[in-house]
Formats: structure tokens, sequence, C-alpha cells
């Protein structure tokens, strides 16, 4: 009996104390000229702190990229509208004082720091510059100096690291393109044509085979006709999909990298195409293709190699796949219109999404529970939630 005893209330205690661990993250607003600090107790989610940042107070600075650096011991912050460049500042976690900052290139965006390496690497979005090649800004955080500009492709967005720090991922939001950095000599190491890589594979898992025509597949290849150029109607041509002056348009968009936690995988995110597509690093080669809902936007993976969680911006929705069976477990309509970035904790087990709404609305953050796959509750902020990133969980 006194066994029985002692094991409820220990059972008891448990429950208390894994109810009592409270999540934070930090969230941009990008037309407020502030950041957030959001804390989550497992039921409810507020904003305990706003922070103002720029110089300029007559002036939106377009607070945008935000990360947490792997000691967690500070936060930086890309204020995007510069003149003509943009900045990177550096603050204090828990105080959130400025303690350094470093201009960059046009419109800075997202980032991430190398855990081997120390270095943080900050994709220049160029979003009001000519349509040309763009880079990637690579700063010592320790002096806050930018030591080499690394040029990709047009429009770069979706700065990360891979799991053992040896590698930058971003891509090329108008020319298309994968690009992997060597974190340590600082080239471009490798680049992938996304569009390319997503015409080559079909979507198995939504296949019907039953109803395929094999038939076909046994006829004799016939040599393709000589294509008549004047009886084409050029105003159905996709120019999209055309070298424009030497720069490709691309028609697949991609917005977002995100390298799996164990794995020689990233998946990136295909704005224009309605899709996520795996991409194995060793083989350099798509080898999944996700169809998702419109205008996947950002993606983050679970840290334990479960979930990839995907932000549908022109949905307003929030889709939640299993990496596993490649499989989409719930698509979770958002607190409210265009939504944008998302950060799981990291222990897995909370999905923390921005949610920027439309003209006077407010910014949002909702967090979903990756084991019940439901929204739990809502955070409110300044206008256009934008950048998310994960900062601590603590008992």
């Amino acid at each position: 009996m006194k066994r029985i005893v002692l094991s409820v209330i220990f059972a008891a205690l448990f429950s208390v104390t894994a109810l009592s661990q409270n999540y934070y993250v930090y969230v941009t607003a990008e037309s407020e000229d502030e950041v957030s600090v959001i804390k989550f107790d497992g039921k409810k989610a507020e904003t305990i702190k706003n922070i103002q940042v720029g110089v300029w107070p007559q002036e939106i600075e377009g607070p945008h990229g935000i990360t947490v650096d792997p000691s967690g011991e500070y936060w930086y912050l890309s204020l995007a509208h510069g003149n003509p460049y943009g900045r990177l500042y550096k603050y204090k976690t828990g105080t959130d004082e400025v303690v350094g900052s470093v201009e960059l290139g046009l419109f800075p965006a997202s980032m991430q720091i190398s855990p081997v390496t120390g270095l943080l690497y900050c994709v220049n979005f160029n979003l009001h510059g000519d349509m040309v090649p763009s880079t990637v800004s690579v700063v010592d955080v320790e002096s806050m100096t930018e030591l080499d500009q690394i040029t990709t492709g047009a429009m770069p967005h979706g700065s990360r690291i891979s799991s053992d720090g040896m590698k930058h991922y971003s891509v090329a939001m108008m020319s298309g393109e994968l690009f992997e950095i060597d974190a340590f000599n600082l080239k471009v190491a490798r680049t992938l044509d996304l569009d390319e890589a997503s015409k080559g594979l079909v979507d198995h898992s939504t296949m019907d085979h039953s109803k395929m025509d094999h038939s076909a597949m046994d006829k004799k290849e016939e040599k393709p006709k000589e294509m008549d150029h004047s009886k084409m109607d050029h105003s159905k041509m996709d120019h999209s999909k055309m070298d424009m002056g030497g720069m490709k348009h691309s028609a697949f968009k991609p917005t977002w990298v995100s390298p799996h936690p164990s794995k020689d995988l990233v998946y990136v995110a295909g704005n224009g195409a309605a899709e996520v597509l795996e991409i194995d690093t060793k083989t350099w080669k798509a080898t999944r293709k996700f169809i998702t809902d419109k205008g996947p936007y950002n993606i983050d993976l679970s840290p334990d190699g479960k979930y990839m969680v995907v932000s549908y911006k022109t949905a307003a929705k929030t889709g939640i796949w299993d990496l596993e069976t490649g499989k989409e477990l719930a698509s979770l309509d958002n607190s409210q219109k265009v939504t944008h970035g998302v950060a799981i904790s990291s222990d897995s087990r909370y999905a923390f999404v921005s949610v920027e709404g439309k003209n006077d609305d407010p910014g949002m953050v909702d967090v979903i529970d990756l084991k019940t796959l439901k929204v739990v509750d809502t955070a409110y902020l300044g206008k256009q939630a934008g950048g998310i990133a994960f900062w601590k969980v603590e008992d």
C-alpha cells in the first residue's frame, strides 16, 4: 500500500515538474522596430518584454533576421533597411543590451552561427537592388568584424549551418539555386539548380500506380519531330523559366533551407512550386519531394529528427510532416494571414510560428504541440511578426 502511495506522489510531482517548464523565444516585429520575448509555460503564451531596436526614431529600419548563439549567451539581429547597407547587432540575452554592431550588405536577412568556427553567416537579400547575384556576409562575432562577403545567387535567403558546423547552406530565391559553402575556407563548394532538381522527381507518396498507363512504356522510342517556331504562341510561354539577361528567373523560388540534425540531408522550401525538396548532401541530388499547401516559406526540423514543420505563407497554415514516412500529419490554420517563421524547442516538444498579419493587424506567435498536433495558445506582439529564434527551456 505504501509503495502505491509513493508511486502516486512521485507521478504527481513529475507531472507538476513537467508542467512548470518555461519556453522562451525571440521574435521580430518588422514594422515596429521591436523584438519581443515570448514566454510559454506549457499552457499560456505571452509577450513578457518588448525591446526597441534601431537608431533612427523617425524611420522603420526593419528588424528581419534573428538568431541565438549556440551558448545561449547572445542574440543577433539584422536591421535590413540601411542607407544604403543594413547592419548586424549583437545583444546580451537576459539583459538585452547592445554590445556591438557591424555594417553588412544590402538588406541583410537570415543568419546562423557555426558551433565549430564560431563565425556568423548572414545572407544579404538585396530586396531593393538590381536582380544580380548577392552575397553571404561572414562575421567574427567576438570583434564584430565582417571578414568576407561570398557571392552566391540572386536574393539569397534561409542561411543555415549543418549539424557538424562544417557547411553553410543558403538558397537564392530568384535564381533558384542551393549553395553549399565550406565554413572554413569561406568558398562556395557546390551549387544545385533547384528547378532542374524538382523536375527529376515525382511525389511517390500520392501516386496511384494502379492508374498508370504502363503500355506506353513498351512502345519504341520515336525520333522527335523538329519544332516549327513560326507556329508557337509566345503569349503562352512560361517566361519564368527563361534566361533573362544571363540571370535565370526561378519558378521554384526557394525561400529556406534546413539541414537534418543527424543525417546528410537538407530540406528546401519551394515557395513558387508549393513543394519541399529533400537533398542528399553526399550525392548532391534530390531524393524526395513533398507536395505542400500554397507558399511554403520557412522550415524547421525537430532536434530528434522526427518532424519537419513548414510555414505556408500564402495559405496561412502550418504543415507538420513525419520525416520517416514522408506524410503530412497535420495542416493547421494559423491565427491570421501571412504565416512567416518557425522555431522548434530544443526538446522537440513545441513549434513556435510567427504570423505577420496584414495592415494594422498585430503580429502573433502560435504555439503548436507536436505531440497532440494542435495549436495550444497564441501570443501577441508588434506589427509584422517575422524572424523567430528559440532561446531556452528552463524549469
